[in-house]
């Protein structure tokens, strides 16, 4: 006999709604920001990369505006 899926189990366990929201929220606004100074343009292919890798992490310093394919390759 098969065990059934819990997927509402599942769907908890592999979905962190607080955390992902809040990482989620922070690339937005630092995008809004850069659309606001002109360092970005709506459909130009270009991402603002956080280069320490935490979203949550907005001080100038850490923020590059580089090609989509560059920011979103595999290291």
């Amino acid at each position: 006999m098969q065990k059934k899926r819990d997927y509402d189990k599942e769907y908890k366990r592999d979905h962190k709604p607080t955390k992902d929201k809040k990482d989620r929220a922070s690339r937005n606004n630092v995008r809004r920001k850069a659309l606001k100074e002109g360092r970005v343009t709506k459909g130009d292919g270009k991402d603002v990369h956080h280069v320490d890798g935490n979203p949550r992490n907005n001080s100038k310093k850490n923020l590059r505006v580089v090609s989509r394919s560059a920011n979103r390759k595999k290291k």
